[in-house]
């Protein structure tokens, strides 16, 4: 039978070297914060019901990036180190049979097929725990792992109490753990806060298990990317970075083609189908879905939208929370936001801007227009120069317009207004009236003609400048 895995993560301190009033593990790396980074990990391996989450330090903040996951949180108020992180969830958790594995909110990196022979190598053991080790060609600031002669962990030593030779171990302590439960349980409270910091830090963990009789063994890890932890900006963009590259390859190994993939920009949950291409320096952000045979132009961000199959997004083209039906054209230089929505085969063109507007299929605007808060039929044309006035000062109003309505060249459509289907309204007019349908609307002023006024002001022009230059 499978030995049942609780999961701890500790999240609560601040990051004080992050230089930031916001909690380390909210910070992002691959467009999402690093705790969710952890909890998705940790979800492979174990139910929600068995995933636990330490807060501390904005605890409500770092609870609603995770909540919608159904794991479960432990307050540590205090945080008095990583020995007491686990502390705070004895009373919690102790009853839980089987092994506990002690994850961390600012380790995104970790690998599920890792953790996985982390876990089955602690079950398939008599040993108390197993830690994950790695080697550093600079291991600087980090705990070194001291092996005992049959190669079993006799102590993890702080670099500030390390002697001049155990400084010259290159094999880390990563942090991450699995134990016996019932071992951590009994004997985690023998950990002493005798360091200067007055932590209980859990490395002193191993030391206790050897004077109980306990092995604890070392898992030795070949990438030491993985175990990347997070504490200054610096280290954050690094982290970002690898986050990304694994994004790009699994992209393209699943036959997405990017080009130029190192300027591209993708976020970790983003899917994206196959055959669809993405430009240089493109970006698709949040949670955004892009379909098969779609292609994204250089320079344009899409970011939490919905991409049906064969949209084609040109370059510098901007699209927010939208959702784009299959064969649409977008772009170039267009912006889409607020829950916009164009249906299949229609096209937006350069310049042209939509907010909370449903463009029907086959209808089109190419050039330069506004349109915000409508609904606009299938097959409508809306020319160039075109806004819909939905904002009176105080609420915003809506504009709709009929299937294979013809909206002019700069005309000024003044909302609330109905254009009704088959409509012409002229170029240049301002319409705030309704519209029926199969009807002309013209809204502008008669044209006037007045013969000579301009050979005569060009006479007046030139008469006063020289007038001018005499004086």
């Amino acid at each position: 039978m499978e030995t049942p895995i609780t999961i701890v993560i500790p999240a609560a301190g601040l990051g004080t070297r992050m230089k930031s009033r916001k909690a380390k593990v909210l910070h992002q790396a691959g467009g999402m914060p690093l705790i969710e980074h952890v909890v998705e990990t940790a979800l492979e391996l174990a139910p929600p019901e068995r995933v636990f989450v330490v807060v501390g330090r904005q605890a409500e903040q770092v609870q609603a990036a995770v909540r919608n996951r159904g794991v479960g949180f432990i307050l540590q108020a205090e945080q008095k180190g990583t020995g007491h992180a686990l502390m705070v969830c004895q009373e919690r958790l102790s009853g839980q049979r089987g092994l506990v594995a002690v994850l961390y909110g600012d380790c995104p990196l970790l690998a599920v097929a890792t953790l996985r022979e982390l876990i089955a190598r602690q079950a398939g053991s008599q040993a108390a725990a197993t830690v994950l080790t790695t080697l550093l060609e600079d291991p600087t600031g980090y705990g070194r792992v001291l092996r005992d002669q049959d190669g079993h962990v006799r102590a993890i030593v702080e670099q500030k109490a390390a002697t001049p030779d155990q400084l010259e171990v290159r094999e880390i302590n990563s942090g991450i753990y699995c134990f016996r439960s019932e071992l951590l349980w009994k004997h985690l409270g023998q950990i002493q806060p005798n360091n200067p910091a007055r932590e209980y830090y859990l490395t002193d963990i191993v030391e206790i298990f050897r004077r109980a009789g306990h092995l604890v063994e070392p898992f030795l890890l070949s990438d030491p990317s993985e175990v990347l932890g997070i504490n200054t900006r610096a280290e954050l963009a690094q982290v970002d970075r690898i986050c990304r590259d694994r994004k790009i390859q699994e992209l393209m190994l699943s036959g997405v083609t990017v080009e130029k993939p190192e300027t591209v920009t993708v976020d970790r949950p983003v899917r994206v189908g196959m055959d669809s291409v993405i430009e240089p320096f493109a970006q698709v952000l949040g949670h955004s879905v892009v379909g098969e045979e779609c292609r994204i132009g250089a320079c344009s961000i899409v970011r939490d939208s919905e991409l049906a199959d064969g949209v084609e997004v040109g370059p510098f083209t901007i699209i927010h929370s939208s959702r784009i039906e299959s064969g649409a054209h977008i772009g170039p230089y267009a912006r889409l936001r607020m829950n916009t929505h164009v249906e299949a085969g229609a096209r937006v063109g350069n310049f042209v801007e939509l907010k909370k507007t449903r463009l029907g299929a086959g209808a089109k605007s190419m050039h330069l227009a506004y349109l915000g808060d409508a609904v606009i039929g299938e097959r409508a044309n809306i020319g160039a120069g075109t806004i819909t006035c939905n904002y009176d000062g105080v609420q915003k109003h809506q504009t709709r317009i009929g299937e294979e309505a013809f909206i002019g060249s700069n005309a000024t459509l003044v909302a609330p207004l109905e254009v009704g289907a088959g409509s012409y309204v002229g170029a240049g007019s301002v319409v705030t009236d309704p519209v029926p349908p199969g009807a002309l609307a013209l809204g502008r002023a008669r044209q006037l003609n007045k013969e000579g006024w301009a050979k005569k002001r060009r006479a007046k022009t030139q008469s006063s400048a020289k007038h001018a230059e005499k004086t």
